[in-house]
């Protein structure tokens, strides 16, 4: 065999093994996430992973978590047309709002991880299907009454704060809060009602049962008080990773992405300066691509945030420097929630990730596929031009 008919073969073989590396490649590699396509939704009913409901003309029906029965209905109306309506004045008490007439509400628009509802007025409706079940309810420019029937299942009390409701369904705990203007309370025939000023939100979460830990509790204080102002929400479904953003604050937008599988990015947004928390839960599927909860590392604009041993600790953060906490959902679980304080605004990049022993971006060794194979090929190649000679 002459050199050049021995190299010629090898340069083949490099070629063809290339291709074939990198066509591997870009089948194993996890490809940055695209925001899920909406559409319009005519039916009148929503069914994901999770959360479960259907709509009337004016009323979310049989709302469900894990297949419990949660809510009979959710009923919206403007605290105006309701005084109207019920000849009453504006300093009436929460105990006594019942019967609202509601207005009229239809699904818009429907992804895998959450259902958007719409009103004739200025409200809106989320519906995000989490393990948590979060449910929204944001006012808009217009205060609002909520009232949430509760199934037969369901029963609630009222907090000594005075501030949330505790709602026990079956094996599930929920808790409702206000996040902004507003209260929420037990009527007197033992469902619920809230008071919401414009630009408020009602906020549901629900756990499993054992599963509202005093970590649960704080990220509740922190939703309440305004320093939490948005939920990310990551599961692996099918070996697809999905992503939800519950938003709790009228000035902040989160849009994910990711580029490989152990890492989990987010763009954050905030109309102000001042910074705020962003809450990401992980689902323990999610979590066995990302890494251990243990040994999970965060940036922010690519700077590494430092590890907060407190909440105090972490909302420290806010105005200083970028902080985060990872806890555990539940003992039971390996899922994880990961708290981010992010410093200040406007737009910032955050990025979770497995941390590495040298501290270097992992994201980086999957930035060449078949990188380890093309170095292969050309030490062969020497070996096959050494031989030649």
């Amino acid at each position: 065999m002459t050199r050049t008919v021995a190299v010629f073969l090898a340069v083949l073989v490099m070629t063809a093994t290339l291709t074939i590396a990198a066509a591997g490649g870009a089948v194993g590699a996890s490809q940055p996430a695209e925001p899920m396509a909406t559409t319009d939704a005519q039916a009148d009913g929503y069914a994901g992973t999770h959360v479960e409901f259907d709509t009337s003309s004016n009323a979310v029906v049989d709302y469900r978590v894990g297949g419990q029965p949660v809510f009979e209905n959710v009923t919206v109306d403007s605290q105006r047309d309701h005084h109207g309506q019920a000849g009453i004045g504006a300093d009436v008490g929460l105990s006594a709002v019942t019967n609202l007439s509601g207005i009229g509400l239809e699904i818009a628009a429907q992804t895998e991880t959450r259902a958007e509802i719409a009103t004739e007025g200025s409200a809106s409706l989320s519906a995000h299907d989490t393990d948590r079940g979060i449910l929204t309810v944001n006012a808009g420019e217009d205060a609002q009454y909520v009232q949430l029937n509760l199934s037969e299942e369901s029963t609630a009390e009222g907090s000594d704060e005075g501030d949330r409701v505790h709602v026990e369904s079956g094996d599930r705990a929920g808790v409702l809060l206000v996040a902004g203007d507003g209260a929420v309370a037990v009527t007197d025939n033992g469902d619920v009602a809230a008071d919401l000023e414009s630009e408020s939100t009602l906020v549901f979460r629900s756990y499993d049962d054992g599963e509202r830990d005093d970590n649960a509790v704080e990220q509740e204080r922190l939703i309440a008080n305004g320093t939490a102002t948005a939920e990310v929400y990551a599961d692996d479904r099918d070996g697809d990773r999905v992503a939800d953003v519950a938003t709790y604050g009228q000035d902040v937008a989160v849009e994910t992405h990711d580029e490989a599988d152990d890492r989990l990015e987010m763009a954050v947004e905030r109309a102000q300066h001042e910074g705020t928390v962003v809450i990401v839960s992980i689902s323990e599927a999610a979590l066995e691509a990302v890494g251990s909860a243990d040994d999970l590392a965060v940036t922010v604009d690519g700077e590494a945030a430092v590890e907060a041993d407190s909440y105090s600790d972490l909302e420290g953060g806010i105005g200083e420097e970028p902080r985060y906490m990872v806890t555990h959902s539940s003992e039971a679980s390996a899922a994880a929630d990961v708290l981010v304080a992010v410093d200040h605004f406007s737009e910032r990049e955050v990025a979770i990730q497995g941390d590495t022993e040298d501290g270097a971006d992992s994201s980086e060794s999957d930035s060449v596929p078949g990188f380890g194979i093309a170095a292969a090929i050309g030490a062969l190649l020497a070996a096959v031009g050494a031989r030649v000679r």
